[in-house]
């Protein structure tokens, strides 16, 4: 799976967690950029990715997370 492909599904997920179809995620998005990404947001949008690409993400790497960038790093990785 390329970045783009993840990217594409990544914007599909952060639309339907936050119910707002114009956002479109990049590496350097943060939760400062998505009305209504708060700590419980966070955590339905975890599990809302982890769903998406079959993976698990371990809570040393939620906790670590700044940025989409790492996010898509890290599914990367697993998919890989």
């Amino acid at each position: 799976m390329t970045r783009a492909e993840v990217y594409e599904r990544l914007n599909g997920v952060f639309r339907d967690v936050f119910d707002d179809e114009t956002i479109t995620v990049c590496d350097e998005t943060t939760s400062d950029d998505v009305e209504g990404w708060d700590s419980l947001e966070h955590i339905n949008l975890v599990v809302a990715v982890e769903s998406e690409f079959g993976i698990r993400f371990n809570m040393g790497e939620v906790n670590k997370l700044k940025n989409v960038g790492e996010m898509a790093d890290i599914i990367l990785r697993q998919l890989g």
